[in-house]
């Protein structure tokens, strides 16, 4: 596949950013930007591909962020971040505060991180519903079809928001809408609140990853085709297809799936409203890769496409590995859960972006990690998961991180 030519790259690199905004620009990006792809050979496991603006410039000119990017998904950079912010947090609206592009989101971030958390410290039902919108919003781009990715269409289009794969995210949307509403006129896009919900999310999580977060995209209202989502009933080989369609090989969905570790399902099989993925709904440890096809309690629900899943040759070596980790933020290593997960929920919330060159990293306005967690009521929990009748108000209470 011939490469451009740097002349080509620095015309294309030229108007990018802009024509990103004009409607109906984004198909036509990705069929020019596909021309410069390396494409992954079936057999791949990992996906290393260079995705957006970054497939067509050349390394002579790439912002230190287009960088840092290009090293995280080539995998030579981690997708983690331990970086804070420095000193005190300069008052909204002030001069200083303005001057640097994170310091809005410090407070965005604040507020987000203030409504995820329950009684008991597990992660309720809001950020849950932030780190499913993250995939959604994201997820539904295809380097074949096209579609928007991270481009916040999921707030911005009724028509996307009313589809059935985005059931349950009714009420997510109205509070980004309300967050948009309020700091759209200081340059924060509804693409960026979506993905900056889901990693505050994330690491508020007990025992979630500090996933690096990166502002600046473009928002578009155009709904993505139909079809690019993961369906509950869908086979290894469908899944599998779909994901690589994406730029996103076995491993690396193998580790996102891992985010089902926080879920409770209810849409799948409403009978069974409530019921979570592994034995410790709200925390982000890796029980779920254990528990999806080996023993569990009665009350964890498989969904039919994790089975088929972790039962498929070139995703089971990733459930055993993973199922073994260390679980939490202290796991090391380049093949361990959080590390790789990192690495491809950076790689999911720039798919559809044509300006990751020009974005800015603030993943200082991040909270801290929560390194080790003790449920303190375990014992009740554990009683419910071993009951075969549904209580609606136990895992309303799971639900609400209570």
């Amino acid at each position: 596949m011939r490469l451009p030519t740097l002349a080509q790259a620095v015309a294309l690199s030229a108007f990018l950013e802009t024509a990103a905004a004009w409607p109906g620009m984004n198909k036509t990006l990705h069929d020019l930007l596909s021309r410069g792809r390396t494409p992954t050979g079936p057999d791949d496991v990992e996906s290393h591909e260079l995705i957006g603006d970054l497939a067509i410039l050349p390394d002579s000119q790439l912002t230190p962020v287009g960088r840092s990017i290009k090293k995280i998904l080539t995998g030579t950079e981690t997708g983690q971040s331990t970086e804070s912010w420095q000193g005190p947090i300069p008052a909204k609206g002030s001069v200083a505060c303005a001057a640097d592009p994170c310091c809005i989101w410090a407070y965005i971030a604040q507020e987000m991180s203030s409504k995820f958390l329950g009684n008991t410290g597990r992660c309720n039902s809001l950020a849950r519903a932030s780190i499913r919108l993250g995939f959604h919003d994201a997820g539904a781009w295809s380097k074949t079809r096209g579609g928007g990715g991270a481009d916040g269409s999921i707030v911005l289009s009724a028509e996307e928001l009313a589809r059935p794969e985005d059931r349950g995210l009714q009420a997510v949307v109205a509070w980004i809408r309300d967050l948009y509403a309020q700091y759209r006129d200081q340059a924060v896009t509804a693409a960026d609140l979506v993905q900056m919900a889901a990693t505050v999310a994330t690491v508020t999580c007990p025992l979630g990853p500090r996933v690096r977060s990166f502002v600046g995209r473009v928002d578009r209202d155009v709904p993505p085709p139909p079809g690019l989502l993961p369906d509950v009933h869908a086979s290894a080989d469908e899944l599998i297809a779909l994901f690589r369609d994406k730029t996103i090989g076995p491993r690396g969905l193998g580790a996102l799936i891992g985010a089902h570790s926080t879920s409770q399902q209810f849409f799948v099989d409403p009978a069974r409203a409530g019921d979570p993925q592994d034995s410790s709904p709200g925390v982000w440890d890796t029980l779920y890769y254990r528990q999806t096809v080996g023993p569990a309690p009665p009350r964890v629900y498989r969904f039919e496409s994790d089975v088929n899943l972790a039962l498929d040759p070139r995703i089971a070596p990733e459930f055993r590995r993973f199922g073994h980790d260390q679980p939490g933020w202290d796991a090391v290593g380049p093949l361990c859960h959080v590390v790789l997960y990192a690495q491809e929920y950076v790689r999911l919330s720039l798919l559809g972006v044509y300006n990751i060159n020009t974005l800015t990293e603030c993943s200082k306005v991040l909270p801290q990690a929560t390194k080790a967690f003790s449920a303190p009521d375990q014992d009740l929990v554990d009683t419910w998961l071993d009951s075969t009748e549904v209580d609606g108000a136990v895992a309303d209470t799971l639900l609400n991180g209570d």
